[in-house]
């Protein structure tokens, strides 16, 4: 029998950090020994989280409750900010997948200019590998902090970088429209995501200054071997999980949307969580919803010279916890996909 891997879960309380639970709850490899949450500790995680009664978990603890002697590996699930100064302060033997958005950026500078505060562990945010599990394994395998990247790049990161790398669209003139679920504004209070507030309406949020922005341009900008910008604009939809782009392209000379397609189609054609929507099939958030799986599409614009491609995925799974539990089958050695093989 295969030893099993001792994981902990900082910031169990949030969705991010729930979903976590519930994929590793299920993961052969996986021994969950604890589950941290400062304002819920002394509560069974089944007080919080209903849907989670009867897995034998842990109770929930604050942070310094923890004894890390025995823990092998940590996800942190905690908000930007917060993150860096718990994950500075852990011990060198914990490997650590962080699903926040501390570590993504690979420059201190872009990081407090994007969320406001300056990095306080600046030494490691220069080790992290960016955890974009299909384009970044070797760096994912062989690094102790792996930073997982947000929803939104993830869905547009996997649909444009193989078209960027080939040349196939103009990377200087790109429209990325994207919509959300609620979940993606975190668990906490907020008027703006109250049934009332969010329930039968489209919002758009952060026009032109979207956090999430740069780290896509961060990503594009390697590819493409020269610095660009992006127009991006995100949406929240009354719906809880799940999370849809739409992206505006126009094609480089002489190449068309079955360029594109095949592109796609052979970059991943080996790819277990990555599949392209097949003539006539226009991808919906229902085709992923709950799982660890990104579907595309490839469709011609009525302009000419121009391609609409489209990304969906749950934006709590290879959004966020799937990926981060991808990455550590990576870092540990194990298939890419266990624990992960839910319909």
């Amino acid at each position: 029998m295969t030893k099993k891997v001792k994981i902990a879960v900082i910031g169990a309380s949030g969705y991010t950090g729930s979903d976590l639970v519930r994929l590793s709850a299920r993961h052969p490899h996986i021994e969950i020994v604890y589950l941290t949450a400062n304002s819920h500790a002394g509560k069974p995680m089944a007080s919080v989280f209903p849907h989670l009664a009867g897995l034998g978990l842990p109770d929930l603890i604050k942070n310094e409750q923890a004894d890390w002697t025995d823990v092998d590996a940590v996800f942190c699930g905690l908000p930007h900010a917060t993150s860096q100064a718990v994950i500075k302060e852990l011990p060198d033997h914990l490997k650590i997948i962080d699903m926040s958005a501390d570590f993504r950026l690979r420059d201190a500078q872009t990081y407090a200019k994007t969320y406001g505060n300056e990095h306080i562990a600046p030494e490691l945010q220069a080790q992290a590998a960016y955890g974009l599990s299909e384009h970044y394994r070797h760096a994912i395998r062989n690094s102790r902090l792996v930073a997982c990247p947000g929803c939104y790049p993830t869905a547009v990161l996997m649909l444009l970088l193989p078209l960027v790398k080939a040349g196939l669209i103009d990377a200087t003139d790109l429209i990325i429209d994207a919509k959300s679920g609620v979940t993606g504004a975190g668990r906490g209070l907020k008027q703006s995501i109250l049934f009332s507030e969010a329930g039968e309406g489209l919002s758009p949020y952060a026009v032109g200054t979207h956090r999430h922005a740069p780290e896509i341009e961060q990503e594009l900008s390697l590819a493409a071997g020269e610095d660009l910008i992006v127009n991006f604009t995100p949406h929240l939809i009354p719906m809880s999980r799940g999370e849809l782009i739409t992206a505006y392209a126009k094609l480089s000379d002489g190449k068309t949307a079955h360029d594109c397609e095949k592109t796609l189609s052979d970059h991943y054609a080996d790819e277990p969580f990555v599949s392209i929507a097949p003539a006539g099939v226009i991808p919906s958030t229902q085709f992923v919803r709950g799982s660890n799986n990104v579907m595309l599409g490839v469709f011609e614009d009525r302009l000419p010279g121009r391609v609409v491609l489209i990304s969906t995925l749950d934006n709590l799974v290879k959004g966020s916890a799937g990926q981060a539990i991808q990455n550590f089958n990576l870092m540990f050695g194990f298939d890419e996909t266990c624990g992960l093989d839910q319909v």
